[in-house]
């Protein structure tokens, strides 16, 4: 009798154990950061906090080469001070961010004096996509490009 409950237990814990597994299989990954290697990390970080307006977080290693901002419930970007030089970045890759209105992101921009595109490449012009989101480009002070629209 101990030895069919012994057995029993154990066939009961192997199936606990491996449909736990199967649960965090099943569960998909989720943006925890996206780093960014800047030539300036106090240009940067300006910009970020500043014209983005993202809030700075506490970063483990004080060490004056790191700035982390909140971008996300669970996510952050992460600005590394160590590029050797600005380089030429394609507008296809770029980060996206949304906020609540284009015409008062541009006005900031404005103030900030800070050049915008469309997606066709045309100076201080909005794209209205097909969506009816409008969306504008703009390039941190290492040329990385930066959609912002109002898909918020």
């Amino acid at each position: 009798m101990k030895h069919i409950l012994l057995v029993g237990s154990l066939i009961c814990i192997s199936f606990v154990g491996s449909s736990c597994l199967v649960l965090a299989q099943d569960r998909h990954p989720v943006l925890n950061h996206m780093a960014l290697s800047v030539y300036n990390l106090e240009k940067s970080t300006i910009f970020y906090r500043d014209v983005l307006q993202l809030d700075t977080i506490p970063e483990p290693f004080r060490d004056g080469k790191h700035t982390w901002l909140k971008i996300g419930p669970h996510s952050q970007l992460h600005l590394i001070e160590g590029a050797k030089e600005i380089t030429t970045h394609d507008i296809a890759t770029h980060l996206c961010f949304s906020v609540p209105s284009i015409t008062a992101f541009i006005n900031r921009l404005n103030d900030y004096n800070i050049p915008y595109i469309n997606w066709q490449g045309e100076k201080q012009q909005v794209t209205v996509r097909v969506d009816g989101i409008k969306q504008l480009y703009i390039q941190d002070p290492d040329g990385h490009w930066i959609e912002v629209n109002d898909d918020y």
